[in-house]
């Protein structure tokens, strides 16, 4: 065996189809030990299945068989066009269109692809109602009839109504803002209402914008409309981050960051690729900019990339081959003439050199040909074309790194010709070399939960790292402070230990912070690999969970402050606030519902919350508050049973009121807001946004006076670690009882609260959150759930009985997240997951149809309606929700 650019290899010779070899491995693991890995078989093929036209597709799914030489083909063996031909006519050109034949006029997406949208009557513009995409007179000012007032329904009929146009429903249901609903005009006809009353175009109006029927006869009016007293996290004056993807004019840009793998994306034989090695916060990033020249009539795609430390072998590698491993790849791009090491020093966002001074490196190098599946030496050089998929992989292959091993691999990503990374999906079985043996797919977009954020699925095994990867999308600028941002956030703030690997030593500087009172010391003791806490058995101190407190009055409790921190440091333990358990548990009908024991006696008002998941938080926060209020329906006004009530939130820095969006009751606006509050009453950490301490009027040990104790660099590292975590795709989405499942779905009403898709703001400051679609199933508003799952604390607009529709992305995997893994045998890459399910705020749900059986009030409807579900319908509906 012989060893080259740090891979080992051993050649065969003499080898004919169907040979069978028998191998296993003797290496020497990090630790020093020697491990010798189990005996595998792998049966030796040439040719497999042929190939006549040499294009890269094999014969047995070839619709084009005879396609000439050279020529760009699909993925199933048609010539490319890449002329902008679209012939279904929706707006996306043939080499784009995922899905072709479209029917004339169906909304598509960017890949071409059907999708449901509503008909949006109604919008808004300078603060007040317009009509909507979906009316006749999209953009032109809508008005109210004083006239109405009196009547149950319109009063403006026959030529009245030639004058004063009413803005019609032609789906049965009116949206675009909050408090719409409908009424039956003379003709039969539905129009739109606003507050109960019709709305109405005046047909003087000739553009859009104009409000020449405002104040007429002094019966006609305009409507106002915005966010109230609420001011948007962001504007048209947001200082936005650079672009991800851009335009140049002669080449599509495209940069982004990547870090140091353990293994490869598609062995799950190991179950080492998705989880972080030591030292992962320090050398281990790199930085990436595609400039595609073919995406503008070019030949060759340029790619530069930097390190965070020299490389001692380098290499690119690119065009996924897959015969003799599932890391194989037709262009191994090495070091030499290929990766050209162009200087090292500092640089700035844009790639550009700043300083001879400093540890980084930048490489180049230049791909000018297309390498398909079965492409081979005798096909020559073929041209790039805009859609084929290029996957890569490139290894960080460091030279004498001051700390931890040398060796790491990459990520790996598919990168679309022409147009950019789309989160992958695998082809075909390794283990069939006639098959397109794993090579990787764009992720139909239905399937794309965070928008650009999505993840690729998980082929390693690892049921229990879903929840802590980068964004698929994450910025070149944002690579270090993610990985910065994820060592404060597995540091323990009274100890200053990393609290996953030994090597990754003590964080000086978070030492000696957490208290004097706090729940637990660090963000990763509660949030289990950045999802749901774990139920504590009965009796056991609950130090994952936020217990809010309050006097009968409601104010703050003058012993213990607005939250009960159960864990002190440096002072008497008798001074402290007392422990809560679970004392017991009441069953009836098949639930449960949690019994809480108080050390100190019971507060007079509380609500009890266990540790949620953060993925898509980022998202969350990204979305526009008049997109979320465009479903608030606090008084009922469509008659729908739904009254989702939008929370009010005061800005800890500014004072300013804002539309809440985080925590079971949505007290928190921003994710700066929401883990500066962690921070301050979960860890007793202050910073600059929650400088002092959670404190009763009559609490006297409450420690810190000198207010910030994290530095603000520390605090905005850990926020876009949290904000920038990946959201893993929606699974099965070919799978018929899923697709039945989501038609059940949304007939028994759950869509209605549980939003299925809605846009990001243009005006988000991170480019990764940025004018994406998103799919969390959430409308981030309250609704009152039933005295079932109602608590006696309310906190803001919130009553003891109203919740934050819970987003469900990540809601199939939950349960390995938190239970994390076993191994049975103790042998790599035999680790199982040992689910530890929870549902609801206090964990009482153990299923997903026990969090359903617990929808009460605004829910209750759609509880019955799965209730009245055949057994199979059930079962599909369940198997919708555990896909995502």
């Amino acid at each position: 065996m012989t060893q080259t650019n740090s891979d080992n290899y051993k050649g065969l010779n003499g080898l004919i189809q169907g040979d069978v070899i028998e191998y296993s491995f003797t290496y020497q693991d990090d630790d020093g030990s020697v491990k010798k890995s189990e005996w595998s078989t792998y049966t030796f093929a040439e040719m497999m299945v042929g190939d006549s036209d040499n294009d890269g597709i094999n014969d047995d799914i070839d619709a084009c068989p005879s396609t000439a030489n050279g020529v760009a083909v699909d993925a199933v063996g048609c010539p490319i066009d890449n002329s902008g031909t679209d012939t279904d006519g929706d707006g996306v050109a043939d080499v784009q269109d995922q899905c072709p034949g479209t029917s004339a006029g169906a909304p598509v997406n960017a890949l071409g692809c059907e999708v449901s949208t509503d008909v949006l009557e109604v919008t808004s513009a300078n603060e007040i109602l317009v009509g909507g995409a979906g009316s006749t007179n999209p953009g032109h000012s809508l008005y109210v009839f004083d006239n109405d007032l009196s009547a149950n329904g319109s009063n403006c009929n026959d030529d009245c109504a030639a004058t004063w146009p009413p803005a019609l429903v032609t789906d049965g249901v009116a949206t675009g803002v909050g408090s719409l609903g409908t009424v039956t005009r003379n003709d039969g006809s539905l129009q739109a209402t606003y507050n109960g009353r019709p709305l109405y175009f005046y047909a003087n109006d000739t553009a859009a914008g104009q409000t020449s029927g405002h104040g007429v006869g002094n019966v006609w009016w305009a409507v106002e409309y915005g966010t109230g007293n609420i001011v948007p996290l962001f504007s048209a004056n947001t200082s936005l981050e650079q672009a991800i993807s851009f335009d140049r004019g002669d080449a599509l840009v495209t940069r982004f960051a990547d870090r140091g793998r353990d293994r490869h994306a598609k062995e799950d034989h190991f179950q080492v690729y998705d989880h972080y090695l030591s030292h992962y916060w320090t050398h281990r990033t790199a930085q990436f900019e595609f400039v595609d020249y073919v995406a503008k009539g070019g030949s060759s795609i340029e790619v530069t990339f930097i390190t965070e430390w020299k490389l001692g072998a380098r290499e690119f590698r690119a065009w996924y081959r897959g015969l003799g491993t599932v890391a194989e790849y037709h262009g191994n791009y090495f070091g030499g003439g290929t990766v050209v090491e162009l200087d090292n020093g500092r640089y700035d966002d844009n790639f550009n050199k700043i300083s001879d001074i400093g540890d980084q490196y930048r490489y180049r190098v230049i791909v000018d040909d297309y390498r398909p599946l079965n492409w081979s030496a005798s096909d020559g050089s073929l041209p790039l074309s805009i859609g084929q998929r290029m996957e890569i992989e490139v290894s960080q292959f460091l030279d004498a790194v001051p700390e931890g091993r040398n060796n790491y691999y990459g990520t790996t990503y598919l990168y679309i010709v022409g147009q950019g990374l789309v989160p992958w999906k695998t082809v075909g079985d390794f283990t069939d070399p006639s098959s397109e043996r794993e090579d990787s797919y764009p992720i139909a977009a239905k399937g794309w939960l965070g928008g650009n954020t999505t993840l690729p699925y998980n082929y390693t095994a690892e049921p229990d790292n879903h929840f802590m990867q980068m964004a698929t999308n994450l910025s070149n600028i944002n690579g270090q402070p993610f990985v910065q941002g994820r060592r404060v956030h597995h540091t323990d703030f009274e100890t200053g230990q990393h609290d996953e690997r030994i090597a990754n030593g003590v964080f000086d500087e978070l030492a000696g912070k957490a208290g004097t009172h706090y729940v637990n010391t660090s963000c990763s003791n509660c949030h289990e690999r950045n999802g749901r806490a774990s139920v504590a058995d009965i009796g056991l101190s609950l130090d994952k969970w936020v217990f809010k407190v309050a006097a009968a009055n409601g104010q703050a409790d003058p012993q213990i402050g607005s939250v009960l921190q159960p864990n002190n440091v440096g002072i008497d333990p008798t001074l402290g606030e007392g422990t809560v358990s679970i004392a017991s548990w009441t069953e009836s009908n098949g639930l449960r519902s949690p019994n809480y024991s108080f050390s100190k006696g019971t507060p007079a008002l509380f609500s009890a919350r266990l540790a949620p998941q953060l993925v898509g938080l980022g998202l969350l926060e990204a979305i526009s508050e008049t997109t979320i209020l465009e479903r608030e329906d606090a008084s009922d006004a469509n008659g729908d049973g739904i009254s989702g009530k939008a929370q009010r939130s005061t800005d800890p820095v500014t004072g300013e009121t804002r539309l809440g969006r985080f925590g079971y009751k949505a007290g928190a606006s921003s994710v700066k807001h929401q883990v500066a509050g962690a921070l301050n009453t979960d860890m007793g950490v202050m910073t600059s946004v929650k400088p002092t301490p959670d404190c009763g009027s009559a609490q006297t040990t409450c420690g810190n006076t000198t207010g910030s104790e994290l530095s603000d660099k520390h605090l905005d590292n850990l926020v876009k670690y949290i904000a920038l975590l990946g959201v893993r795709p929606q699974r099965d989405l070919d799978d018929a009882n899923v697709i039945l499942g989501e038609t059940k779905f949304n007939q028994a009403g759950c869509e209605s609260c549980h939003r299925d898709n809605m846009q990001t703001s243009e005006f988000s400051q991170l480019s990764e959150l940025r004018n994406q679609t998103i799919r969390p199933f959430t409308d981030l508003l309250l609704h009152d759930m039933g005295a079932g799952l109602a608590d006696n604390l309310g906190e803001g607009e919130a009553t003891g009985a109203e919740w934050r529709t819970t987003p469900l992305w990540g809601l199939g995997l939950s349960a390995c997240v938190t239970g994390g893994v076993t191994n049975p045998t103790g042998h790599q890459g035999d680790e199982v997951c040992t689910p530890d399910a929870s549902y609801l705020h206090d964990g009482r749900a153990r299923t997903i149809e026990e969090a359903i059986l617990w929808h009460g009030g605004e829910g209750e409807n759609s509880r019955i309606a799965y209730e009245n579900l055949s057994a199979s319908d059930k079962s599909a509906l369940l198997s919708f929700l555990k896909s995502l």
